[in-house]
C-alpha cells in the first residue's frame, strides 16, 4: 500500500466526516427511542448530503493535486474516479 502525504483539504474532509458520524449516532438514538420515521429520514438525509460532499471534496482535491505527477495511466484512474461522483 502507497502512503501519501495528507493534502490541505484533508483537514476539512475529516472535519465533515466526523460531524456526519455524530449526526450518524443521533439518528442511532432516534431509532432506539421511537422519534417519528419522518425526523429520522430527514437526519438520514443530511448525512448522506454530508458524505457526498466530502466524497466530492476528496475526488476533486485527488484530482488537482495527484493526477499528471506520478505517471502512471491518468486518464484510466480519472475514468475511475468519475464513476465515484
Amino acid at each position: 500500500m502507497t502512503i501519501q502525504a495528507s493534502h490541505t483539504s484533508h483537514s476539512d474532509i475529516i472535519n465533515r466526516l466526523k460531524r456526519a458520524d455524530g449526526h450518524l449516532r443521533s439518528i442511532i438514538e432516534m431509532l432506539e427511542t421511537g422519534k417519528p420515521c419522518a425526523e429520522i429520514a430527514t437526519q438520514i438525509k443530511a448525512v448522506e448530503s454530508a458524505i457526498t460532499v466530502a466524497k466530492r471534496a476528496l475526488i476533486h482535491d485527488h484530482i488537482d493535486h495527484c493526477l499528471g505527477h506520478g505517471g502512471g495511466d491518468d486518464l484510466a484512474e480519472m475514468r475511475a474516479l468519475a464513476k465515484l461522483l
